[in-house]
């Protein structure tokens, strides 16, 4: 029986994943049996570069902790070595960084992954990590959000532009008809001529 010291200690392990799974937004479980140091190390780096937590972690005290955050679909994936990548802020980066490393390291495998709370197979870590990065659906969202506003300041700016010249061609036949009519008035009557009421 283990002794109250280390029984308290894997509690607190335990609560602790319970957080990290509860808290994340994003999360990917790996077999990483086989990877060598150098793997391991640049695997790491992308991981820590897009603030995606990785570290490896013992079956028994995730699977209290799956099912303490209610994550139930996970336990089946908790078998032989497992590491897991947390994201609190992205939901597709572990994702996207596990699935491009998966590719490149024929030894890592993806067991299962959890985005807002639901649990995914392989197949739809894969599928999310196909999805625009944050950065990259933001960037699209404002370029959207950019054409229209650039489209009606042209418009704009056309229905102002083609206002100045009818006004402007408005003023200069009103005062072409002024000139017209004092030139009549200075002839006298037989030098006036009708002119057009506009």
């Amino acid at each position: 029986m283990p002794s109250k010291e280390k029984l308290a200690s894997n509690k607190k392990i335990v609560r602790e994943l319970s957080d990290e799974l509860g808290a994340a937004k994003g999360v990917v479980l790996v077999e990483y049996r086989g990877i060598n140091v150098s793997q391991d190390t640049e695997l790491r780096a992308a991981l820590r570069k897009a603030g995606v937590r990785y570290h490896v972690v013992k079956n028994t005290m995730t699977t209290f902790a799956a099912r303490d955050a209610g994550l139930d679909g996970l336990l089946k994936s908790l078998t032989g070595p497992t590491a897991m990548a947390t994201s609190a802020a992205d939901p597709v980066a572990p994702a996207k960084i596990m699935s491009e490393y998966a590719r490149k390291i024929d030894s890592l495998k993806i067991k299962a992954g959890v985005v807002e709370g639901k649990v995914l197979d392989p197949g739809g870590v894969a599928s999310l990590a196909e999805m625009p990065s944050k950065e990259q659906l933001i960037a699209t969202l404002l370029g959207a959000l950019q054409a229209p506003v650039s489209g009606l300041v042209s418009v704009l700016n056309a229905n102002t532009r083609g206002l100045a010249v009818v006004l402007g061609a408005i003023l200069e036949k009103r005062r072409q008809q002024e000139e017209g009519q004092g030139a009549g008035q200075e002839a006298g009557p037989e030098g006036a001529q009708e002119q057009p009421v506009a």
